[in-house]
């Protein structure tokens, strides 16, 4: 009985051994929709891996972004926190850092999944997009790195890709320019027209100065266009390794294999001890972009040529793993920040947006395609092959989860938003911890969502909706992403109310009549709305003021190697990982 008993301890602490501290790979796409990947029901594009990964392991289908946006969606993930305790949503008309010399970004105080993993001796690195700022008071501070935030490794760029970045590629400054530069340069020739008409026939005298004055406001609203067209780009689009820029502006030539050759080589680099990977793709973000082996490749131009690329670097990652023999002590988990983009229509009509599946609206909305998104998590071994979990989950979950995993400690001093999502997705429980989650636009409570424990259904609240235009179309494509401000939305009084366990699309709002127990519904869940909101706390900085928000030469990042705001250079062709990305090219 004795040895019966040792045996028994010793097998049971050999299998809490095999479930705790596992490796933690992530792998987030940007603007990917729900209905783009094949294991959630696409039928022409390409995503062999994507669908390996879910194959052999959980597939969630009603995982949700907590923002429909990238950089409140991203602080939520990386903190487990809703972006509007931590100051991460805006409160005006930008929702996202457009210049990396903002001076707002994920405050130092906040606490990181990566954080809590690296005080348990894991290694951590950050490969890809960042978009959570950098710098706070001058231009070597890097008070919002990623450095500073728990991850031992950057490669990638701080901000965002825009089309901007890629000449020829168009602009997301189109209505600025035009309200900023061409309306006022129309005005000011219409003011001149009409001075000089109203001179030469004599019945206004205008002094010469007048016209010199209009001319040289002309001269300097053309001036400051130009420096705009000539320096954004080297400004705002660029590579950095940790600290330091080493291609500026950004090259996109094979961009993706070099992401992935940074990322395999720091996979066989902690092959021996845990380590917390971030693969944070730029995919599938305008502009697109793909190497010479995916180009024109795919059925949907080339938006379906970036997501088969970044398909087969999920690949690179799910072989070097099994090649290393680490797979069984790795979990593995692919999302995208938010939904599908789908006003991305270039002037020629071709679709640069992805698909959101049956449901409605997309990215910078709360309509079920702006948040719902692609949830998988494996784990062999631990994780059930082909499990399908139809429950509210968050990405605000992983946070909790891999902090459990790697023995970390919860901080106890804030509120965490995000649940353990184990014992869901080891089947020991069939139901999500989450009764009630919250939907953000921007800094705003938009929607509820609540899932009655006892209960099928799921209800959705909305507080209001945004107005998509031109009238019948599935976004706001005049404003190329939908507003949370007033003039933009419609507010609803009593709110609008949808069963999505019956009416996932949204399509049809339910009524008292509809639904005899409405007026309930709604007042349950709006005490549970007004008992979130008295969790927030109202002394939280802004840091997507328009302050914030706006560059500041003084924080403006360069190449070591530049002077003043030329800043060129590339350091990738000296780069130490050339021959591992020319091999995985030839393997490609």
């Amino acid at each position: 009985m004795r040895v019966l008993f040792l045996l028994l301890v010793f097998l049971g602490g050999t299998q809490s051994h095999t479930t705790s501290r596992p490796n933690i790979v992530l792998l987030m796409a940007d603007d990917l929709g729900i209905g783009d990947p094949g294991c959630y029901g696409n039928k022409t594009l390409r995503t062999p891996n994507i669908d390996r990964l879910a194959s052999g392991g959980a597939k969630l289908t009603q995982h949700l972004a907590a923002s429909p946006l990238c950089t409140p969606s991203r602080a939520s993930f990386m903190t487990g926190r809703y972006s509007v305790r931590s100051g991460m949503a805006s409160w005006n008309r930008i929702g996202v850092y457009i210049f990396t010399a903002s001076s707002g970004g994920l405050p130092p105080s906040e606490v990181t999944f990566a954080k809590l993993l690296k005080s348990q001796g894991y290694s951590t690195a950050l490969i890809g997009k960042w978009h959570l700022g950098m710098n706070c008071h001058n231009k070597s501070d890097f008070c919002h790195h990623p450095l500073r935030h728990g991850f031992d490794e950057f490669f990638g760029i701080p901000t965002t890709n825009l089309r901007d970045c890629q000449p020829g590629e168009g602009t997301v400054f189109a209505s600025a320019h035009r309200w900023l530069v061409f309306v006022p340069l129309q005005v000011i020739g219409l003011a001149v027209l009409t001075l000089g008409a109203l001179r030469c026939l004599g019945l206004l005298r205008v002094p010469p100065g007048v016209f010199l004055g209009l001319l040289l406001l002309v001269a300097l609203l053309l001036l400051l266009l130009v420096c705009f067209l000539n320096f954004f780009r080297p400004l705002n689009c660029f590579l950095m390794r940790n600290y330091d820029v080493t291609q500026q502006p950004l090259s996109f030539d094979n961009l993706t294999q070099r992401l992935t050759a940074e990322a395999t080589s720091f996979i066989r680099r902690h092959a021996e001890t845990p380590f917390l990977l971030f693969l944070s793709f730029i995919h599938v973000h305008t502009a697109h972009f793909s190497s010479r082996e995916f180009a024109r490749k795919s059925r949907h131009g080339p938006y379906g040529d970036s997501v088969e690329e970044m398909d087969w670097s999920v690949g690179q990652v799910l072989d070097v793993l099994e090649e290393l023999r680490l797979a069984d002590n790795t979990l593995v988990y692919f999302t995208s920040d938010h939904g599908a983009h789908v006003e991305e229509v270039t002037a020629k009509g071709q679709k640069h947006g992805g698909s959101n599946g049956i449901y409605k609206g997309g990215k910078a909305n709360n309509w079920e395609g702006g948040i719902r998104v692609p949830g998988i998590f494996r784990w062999p071994g631990v994780i059930e092959a082909g499990l399908e979990i139809d429950e509210p989950t968050s990405n605000m979950d992983i946070f909790p989860t891999v902090a459990k995993l790697a023995g970390s400690p919860l901080p106890n001093d804030r509120v965490i938003d995000g649940r353990d999502l184990m014992p869901l997705l080891q089947g020991k429980t069939r139901r999500s911890e989450h009764e009630f989650l919250f939907h953000y636009c921007n800094a705003y409570l938009n929607a509820v969502r609540w899932h009655p424990p006892n209960s099928s259904s799921v209800w959705k609240a909305f507080y209001f909706t945004p107005k998509f235009h031109p009238k019948g179309a599935n976004g706001c494509f005049s404003t190329h992403v939908c507003l949370c401000l007033d003039g933009h939305v419609t507010r609803h009084r009593p709110p609008l109310l949808f069963d999505l366990s019956t009416d996932p699309g949204e399509k049809s709002p339910l009524t008292p009549e509809t639904e005899p127990r409405f007026q309930d519904i709604l007042r349950v869940m709006q005490e549970a709305a007004d008992r979130h909101t008295q969790t927030l706390s109202a002394d939280v900085p802004n840091q997507l003021s328009l302050g914030n928000t706006l560059w500041k030469p003084w924080l403006q990042v360069c190449c070591a190697s530049s002077s003043g705001l030329s800043c060129q250079c590339d350091q990738q062709r000296q780069d130490p990982m050339a021959p591992v990305i020319r091999n995985i090219l030839e393997m490609a």
